[in-house]
């Protein structure tokens, strides 16, 4: 959007008397003062770095841009490195170790905390051909998994089902803010409209930073996710992507998809946030609902199976809800309250096409007998691994 709008401005720059450019000038400043004024990353020329980015660098020089969940169980570090050869896969990739003391993940005395590689993506930020994006897990320095580390336990789930191919795809919300924490494109002093006109909403009065989601889409798909789709979601200024279905692959997609995200923007001087509920009131929040299926739910009568796993699920809810937050449940109590679209918290339920339930299955998986099932419960927060691993546990281990 910044980038169209300076256009713009330039444009008329050429053809207009200079009366006209300054009250021009003065519209533009206006507006950023509005919304960005108090953005560091929007007073930097983006223009400069690009020079630098059309230097050329050695052919056998490798960008990766380590990634892993910190000690919070919902941000995203990273650091960089040069490889001296073009990795294939995850395999020609070396473990490396970073300050897990200044990441919530250990203690300075013994802070060496190490980076295990487990998928590896195009890189859409550096300007070199084969640069990377490396997402890692993260281990202690016994070699045991770090308390954030939720990858290593789905891992282990999923050797264990077999050929039930389990899938899911994932419906990630967000929301967008100022960095004052106001959702952007919001009135500085109230509020907007209720909702109802935002929801797949088209039009400058509706939606905000589309040009920030359409450039998140192509960033993903040319880094190797399995992207599914976007839509503009119910709150203004807030929004949804899907990614999958797949096994383990959507949750590894889901971490470097929000690093994507979170990338972009910085450059447009916006703040993702992910929590979910960021505005109190009658505004919807934010989930991850998680649609599942195994192969025998996507087989001719899978209905039976989507209605046993919902059985299984039923017996279990405190465990899940636990499961669906970094922090056992606290961040989905400001959510799952039983009206704005969500079930209550305390009490499982589930139905047809129904969206303030705990299950929803959709009616056309009703109607044709097989399918999948959502689960609405997992906040817009939550960690994949955690979700994923305790749906598997639950419906095909039967813990």
């Amino acid at each position: 959007m910044a980038l169209r709008v300076a256009g713009l401005f330039l444009k008329k720059e050429l053809v207009a008397p200079a009366t006209q450019q300054l009250r021009l000038l003065r519209t533009s400043n206006t507006t950023r003062s509005q919304f960005l004024a108090n953005s560091p990353n929007t007073v930097l020329d983006k223009s400069i770095l690009q020079r630098y980015r059309n230097l050329e660098t050695p052919a056998n020089r490798v960008q990766a841009t380590y990634l892993w969940i910190d000690g919070t169980g919902e941000n995203i570090r990273l650091k960089d490195r040069v490889l001296d050869k073009v990795p294939s896969s995850v395999e020609d990739l070396p473990d490396w170790q970073y300050d897990g003391s200044s990441t919530y993940q250990a203690h300075g005395e013994n802070s060496d905390t190490t980076l295990k590689p487990r998928a590896i993506y195009r890189d859409p930020f550096k300007p070199g051909k084969n640069d990377v994006i490396v997402l890692c897990d993260t281990y202690n320095a016994d070699g045991k998994p770090t308390g954030s580390n939720k990858r290593a336990a789905f891992q282990a789930a999923i050797d264990q089902i077999g050929d039930q191919e389990p899938w899911f795809g994932i419906e990630q919300e967000y929301t967008l803010l100022d960095v004052n924490g106001r959702p952007f494109g919001w009135p500085e002093n109230g509020f907007p409209a209720p909702q109802g006109p935002y929801y797949c909403g088209v039009g400058a009065d509706r939606v905000y930073a589309r040009d920030l989601v359409e450039a998140h889409i192509v960033a993903c798909l040319y880094a190797g996710i399995d992207f599914a789709g976007t839509n503009a979601e119910v709150m203004p200024a807030q929004w949804e992507f899907q990614i999958g279905p797949a096994g383990i692959k959507a949750c590894d997609d889901l971490w470097v998809s929000r690093y994507i995200l979170q990338r972009i923007a910085e450059e447009y001087g916006v703040v993702v946030t992910f929590d979910p509920k960021p505005m109190e009131g009658q505004w919807n929040g934010a989930g991850a609902h998680t649609n599942f299926s195994t192969k025998a739910m996507r087989a001719d009568g899978g209905i039976k199976a989507i209605e046993e796993a919902i059985e299984k699920l039923s017996k279990r809810h405190e465990r899940h809800i636990k499961a669906y937050d970094p922090k056992e449940g606290k961040d989905n109590e400001r959510r799952l309250v039983g009206r704005l679209e969500t079930s209550s918290i305390d009490k499982f339920s589930w139905g047809v096409a129904n969206r303030a339930v705990s299950v929803r299955v959709p009616r056309g998986v009703a109607t044709a007998g097989k399918g999948y099932l959502e689960d609405r419960r997992p906040s817009s927060n939550c960690d994949p691994y955690a979700v994923c691993n305790a749906i598997v546990r639950t419906c095909l281990l039967n813990e």
